[in-house]
């Protein structure tokens, strides 16, 4: 454009001949003066023209490479994706246990305990969950028993659930899911703490005001010997806070499991503590329904600095004619690692289902009393220690009665 531009200025310089007679030196020599500063411009320009291809050029190369990693992230995202909605927990411990009861032979023996559970999350605000753990049959203890030759050992399906997330606060869940029902202090006068009810369970928990229902199946099918048979249970509660450190929880419950006349709901000639009588058909079978009438109270506060945590729990079985009344009152504190907790409680033979109530306490089942203190130390925050030591008394209501001490030692960890 240059060349074109000094060829057209030239061409009508020169084709100007009598103009050019006319012009002076100076005026020519400003002329030339312009038009050397013309093409300077010129020059400036097409410099610039250059830089920007360049800078284009350059620009594009890096749109395409930032097009390219911005692919390949997308890819990667893609493929991991479906790790993001599964979550994998669990727990293992180890324990050696001493049991000593009146006319019996004093027991040692060591055990396991490990579970796992893999929760994925759905479409929907959904959540389906399975989990695996150790033990046999038995619905409250997943312990399994070292020995018998080192022999394999069994893993059995602890979880298997699906949860729907209505909203924030409520939730339904269907299948074998971990009990939903709030427990003052942890209580296991009712519920055995590795208990997985199965059936179906709706809850409801504004942070304040707090609601469980459940059916939680005996048996589903009405083809068995006892047809359908299961649990119906409804709570209530509420959670007050009145400090950083100190609040209240309270909660009513009702839970009704009409099993008069029936075989023991895990061994049919099993009722663990619970009244029988023998049926015209000479079978040995439950005295009474179960409808329990359950309260709990907690208070979590602070004393000299430390957590104190003071805990009830009572139920009262309104079918049975005798033997209907449980309670378990305790506290528990914490200094720094160290914790430390004590419960006293008495389950007399007919106020609960014998066969889902603590499985440690007094040897399992009702018909037992007596205090309960555990030592436990945090090693890290997956890592502990603890000592338990029951001192029981077992059969006061239906007999025999007999001494019962339990010691436990464990060593636990949690992923």
């Amino acid at each position: 454009m240059k060349k074109l531009l000094a060829v057209a200025v030239t061409g009508a310089v020169l084709g100007s001949v009598p103009a050019y007679a006319s012009v002076s030196d100076a005026e020519f020599a400003e002329l030339k003066a312009q038009m050397a500063a013309m093409a300077q411009r010129l020059n400036g320009l097409e410099e610039e023209n250059n830089k920007l291809r360049e800078q284009t050029m350059k620009t594009d190369s890096q749109l395409a490479t930032a097009q390219s990693d911005i692919a390949v992230v997308k890819k990667q995202a893609d493929s991991s994706s479906w790790a993001d909605n599964i979550k994998i927990k669990g727990d293992m411990r180890y324990r050696h246990e001493t049991i000593d009861e009146e006319y019996k032979d004093d027991r040692k023996r060591d055990r396991v305990r490990t579970r796992m559970a893999v929760i994925a999350q759905g479409p929907g605000n959904t959540e389906i969950g399975l989990g695996l753990a150790s033990g046999l049959t038995d619905p409250v203890s997943s312990n399994q028993t070292l020995g018998n030759g080192a022999t394999t050992k069994d893993i059995r399906l602890d979880l298997a659930y699906a949860t729907w997330h209505a909203t924030e606060a409520a939730s339904v869940t269907a299948g074998k899911y971990v009990n939903p029902f709030w427990l003052s202090g942890g209580s296991s006068l009712i519920f055995d703490g590795d208990l997985r009810p199965e059936g179906f369970t709706a809850s409801y928990n504004s942070g304040m005001f707090f609601a469980n229902t459940a059916y939680m199946y005996i048996e589903s099918d009405d083809a068995s010997v006892d047809g359908t048979q299961g649990v119906y249970g409804l709570q209530g509660g509420a959670k007050f806070s009145f400090t950083n450190t100190t609040d209240l929880t309270a909660a009513l419950a009702y839970y009704d499991a009409g099993l008069r006349g029936n075989v023991g709901v895990y061994i049919p000639t099993a009722f663990f503590g619970n009244a029988t009588v023998i049926n015209a058909d000479g079978t040995e079978v439950y005295a009474n329904d179960f409808k329990m009438v359950n309260a709990g109270v907690q208070l979590n506060t602070a004393l000299f600095d430390l957590p104190l945590s003071l805990f009830g729990d009572y139920v009262y079985n309104d079918d049975a004619s005798e033997y209907d009344t449980g309670y378990v009152a305790g506290f528990s504190t914490r200094i720094n690692n160290l914790s430390f907790l004590y419960q006293y409680q008495k389950l007399e033979a007919n106020a609960v289902l014998g066969a889902w109530t603590d499985s440690d306490f007094a040897g399992g089942g009702t018909d037992g009393e007596g205090s309960k203190f555990v030592l436990g130390y945090a090693l890290t925050k997956q890592w502990a220690l603890s000592a338990t030591y029951f001192d029981n008394t077992r059969g006061m209501d239906l007999g025999p009665d007999a001494s019962y001490k339990r010691w436990q030692l464990d060593t636990s960890w949690k992923y």
